[in-house]
């Protein structure tokens, strides 16, 4: 049998009724998604971002040489929807590199 509830017969009672308890399943929520942000600067070469993007984001090299142009024309481009414990990573790894290359490159996140 399937469905949200599961009926459990009760024990008879002293007047011969018998009862039925409905055991409900609690729903679940899906946690919150973040989204994760480039924003465009005048110093960070646009390979490197090209390279974060594929690094960091499994991208192929279209993909990211297409979203390292939005960054640049736009001035910034969400590059991925991910859980919050992803997204703080994935945030994390991208300033971390840029910082070990000396670039300004900025990363963010924001619930979606």
């Amino acid at each position: 049998m399937s469905g949200v509830w599961t009926p459990v017969i009760a024990a008879e009672g002293d007047d011969g009724d018998t009862s039925v308890v409905v055991e409900t399943k609690p729903k679940t929520k899906r946690p919150p998604l973040y989204k994760v942000m480039l924003l465009n600067d005048d110093y960070t070469p646009m390979e490197f971002v090209v390279h974060v993007l594929e690094r960091f984001f499994a991208l192929n090299h279209a993909q990211a040489f297409e979203i390292m142009l939005t960054v640049h024309k736009k001035g910034l481009a969400v590059v991925g929807v991910f859980s919050h414990e992803i997204a703080e990573t994935k945030v994390a790894q991208v300033m971390d590199l840029a910082r070990q290359h000396q670039h300004p490159l900025q990363c963010t996140m924001e619930k979606e």
